[in-house]
Formats: structure tokens, sequence, C-alpha cells
């Protein structure tokens, strides 16, 4: 009877502890979106989409340079963000399906 006590608090408190975790992770208002001239859109997240394995590497050596504008219009910035993005760094589809013909009996 104890143990079950015991495992029902753990479960509690690992939950209690899991929830606060993913909450950290709630994403929150674009603060930025409303400073400056004009919100990044479409064409300059993909661009940016474009180049972001060498953004990435220059961020490591210069705090200054980030590899995604906050400062954007939303769903448009992230739609050419991810197209770019998956057009340098492959996509993953046409692997997946030359790997499955060479698989493949003949």
């Amino acid at each position: 009877m104890l143990d079950c006590m015991k495992a029902r608090g753990a479960s509690f408190v690992l939950l209690a502890l899991a929830s606060v975790v993913l909450t950290a992770c709630v994403p929150g208002p674009n603060v930025a979106a409303t400073n400056g001239p004009e919100a990044a859109g479409f064409w300059l997240g993909l661009w940016q989409g474009l180049i972001c394995p060498i953004t990435f590497i220059v961020s490591l050596f210069n705090h200054g340079v980030s590899i995604y504008e906050v400062h954007n219009d939303g769903a448009w910035y992230n739609f050419g963000f991810l197209i770019g993005a998956s057009m340098v760094l492959g996509g993953g589809g046409a692997g997946g399906a030359r790997s499955a013909r060479r698989r493949s009996p003949k």
C-alpha cells in the first residue's frame, strides 16, 4: 500500500515537472514585429532559408548574426524559410524513395 502511494506521488511530481518544462517552451508574442520599418515576408524567408547553413557557421563566431529573422510577418516568412531550408538541406523525400528502390527485389 505504501509503495503504491509513493509511486503515485512520484508520478504526480514527474507530471508536474514535465508540465512546467513544456510550458516554458510555449512561444510568446513577437515584440520585435512591431518595431522597425517593415517585417520580413516570404521572399526574405526563402532567401534566409537558402543561406541558413552559412549563416549558422557565421553565427557561431559572431553573436550579432542570427539564423532566423525575429522581425517577420509570421506564417509567410515561416513558409519561405521552410522551403528555402528544405531546398538546401535536402528535404529528405527523394532519398527515401531511392533507398526503397534499392532494397526491393527485381
